[in-house]
């Protein structure tokens, strides 16, 4: 007899420094669907790690805002912010086995001296507090707090994207060793998401090509914490009618102010002309798009929205 495969569990995982936008809205349209058509589970957590950045009247308009355009979420809310202890005992496991040292590096120091990735503005630690004494760390620690670091292998990680096919990253080479918590004592986004994802029961993550480049740092972090690992789905960043990314500072297409001059089923029936699911905009209900969802219909490098959503 063949096994039952389980039902999925996706998740939609804001940072709340700004109102939502139309970006953030196409890539929780697309976790939603890909999980719910199959019955699976949709769950919602606020990535609000940087509690200066993101404050808690943020996290409550995000959330009002996903009401509004008819998500609906099983379990509670989940906080990044009320997760110290969880991190902590993460970090404790890698500190364990070796895998953890100070970093007293300052960012103007790293933007001096270090290249960037293959072009791009990603930075490739060079393992410059690596090797330091007990001593040289005591000394420095007077000074400074340091951030902490994963020491990464030199090691190439493969995996299957759903939309983008085989990707590979060497961790040394393209990445370096990474922060885990930063020297004002806020914990890294590598840490965080993999901790929340394995502890939540996520199966497959829905994100944006931006984070791309993240995912061979989190599967080798699963990796070291012995957690299960997770299907990934890198979709196309949104582009306004002119080829432009969005961006919070886009105000114009910010989620507000767009309910101000359209229904929530006209959005949809935009987003989901963007994904290739309709050939020209109509109004939808987000769960009336469970019948037109097509993952082979997505585009794998960008989407643009359709012009009547700027007339």
């Amino acid at each position: 007899m063949p096994i039952k495969e389980l039902p999925p569990v996706g998740r939609f995982a804001p940072t709340p420094s700004g109102r939502l936008h139309l970006g953030n809205l196409f890539c929780a349209m697309i976790a939603y669907l890909s999980v719910r058509h199959r019955g699976g589970q949709f769950l919602l957590r606020i990535e609000d790690l940087d509690r200066p950045r993101c404050p808690m009247h943020l996290s409550e308009m995000a959330i009002r805002d996903l009401e509004k355009m008819g998500f609906t979420w099983d379990g509670p809310i989940l906080f990044q912010s009320q997760r110290d202890n969880h991190y902590e005992a993460a970090l404790q496991c890698l500190r364990s086995q070796g895998l953890i040292y100070p970093c007293f590096c300052t960012r103007a120091e790293l933007h001096a001296s270090i290249a960037p990735n293959l072009g791009d503005t990603m930075l490739v630690y060079p393992g410059t507090c690596a090797r330091l004494t007990p001593e040289e760390v005591r000394r420095k620690s007077e000074t400074r707090a340091p951030a902490l670091r994963l020491r990464v292998p030199d090691e190439t990680i493969s995996f299957r994207d759903r939309l983008q096919g085989t990707v590979s990253e060497n961790l040394l080479r393209d990445c370096g060793d990474f922060v885990l918590r930063r020297s004002d004592g806020l914990w890294g986004y590598q840490l965080a998401v993999v901790v929340d994802d394995a502890q939540s029961g996520v199966t497959e993550v829905v994100r944006g090509m931006d984070l791309l480049s993240a995912t061979p740092r989190q599967i080798y972090l699963q990796r070291c914490l012995s957690l299960a690992p997770v299907h990934y789905m890198h979709i196309p960043l949104l582009l306004d009618p002119r080829g432009r990314r969005l961006a919070k500072r886009d105000r114009d297409l910010s989620l507000d102010v767009l309910l101000e001059k359209f229904r929530a089923e006209e959005l949809w029936g935009f987003l989901a002309c963007a994904a290739g699911f309709l050939s020209a905009p109509e109004p939808l209900s987000l769960d009336d798009l469970l019948e037109v969802y097509d993952e082979g219909k997505l585009p794998r490098d960008h989407a643009v929205l359709p012009e009547a959503l700027v007339r």
